[in-house]
């Protein structure tokens, strides 16, 4: 119950929060359209994510954790569908199977492959294998604000400040061979993590200089 409870009150405090920002996307956002299926976003950007995306049944990559647990309450409590749990260290085949079957179902997915322990800024080979499983292409997604807060924690959890200016930025697909050998998917890692790094230089650099 007291978990529920702080759940229901963490998707309130973001939902009056993210009210008072100054938002703006960057290019064509393929959610709104319908477009994006499979999106990879840092998790340092989750906060910012979970308002920006309220609302619209996206299903998110949630680890077992007891953090997990209380992250998809939230999620719920914001308007997400039912996550797809499972990490890089605890029920990982059974993670990728779930999110192969949403998407391939027709699901709008969100992954942050660099969580759930990190390191920050590193892209894990998960969502390359669905992608490459899918036939999908992984729309990169970055964000940034001005001011915020950064959170002690392993990732630096970005919460932009009441009234803050907040960019969401959105990159070319990135295309993963249906068959791809591991020497393609390794290329096709290294690759989603640039464009993730550029999208973040791009957005500090229209927001004003290093946060």
């Amino acid at each position: 119950m007291r978990s529920r409870l702080l759940a229901r009150w963490i998707a309130w405090v973001v939902r009056a929060l993210g009210a008072t920002w100054r938002f703006q996307v960057l290019g064509h956002d393929p959610y709104a359209s319908g477009e994006a299926r499979l999106g990879a976003l840092w998790h340092s950007d989750a906060v910012i994510a979970g308002w920006h995306y309220r609302d619209r049944g996206i299903l998110v990559a949630v680890s077992l954790s007891r953090d997990g647990e209380l992250f998809e309450g939230a999620l719920r409590n914001l308007g997400f569908a039912p996550s797809a749990r499972g990490s890089t260290s605890r029920g990982a085949m059974g993670l990728l199977r779930q999110l192969m079957r949403a998407v391939n179902a027709g699901a709008a997915v969100a992954v942050m492959p660099d969580g759930p322990r990190g390191p920050a800024g590193r892209v894990q080979p998960g969502i390359i294998a669905v992608a490459g499983a899918c036939g999908l292409p992984v729309v990169p997604v970055a964000f940034g604000a001005r001011p915020c807060w950064r959170v002690g924690s392993w990732d630096r959890t970005r919460i932009p400040l009441p009234f803050a200016r907040v960019i969401c930025r959105y990159g070319e697909p990135l295309a993963v061979p249906k068959k791809a050998d591991e020497s393609e998917r390794e290329k096709a890692r290294a690759e989603l993590e640039r464009r993730l790094g550029a999208l973040e230089d791009e957005i500090a650099t229209f927001l004003g200089g290093a946060e």
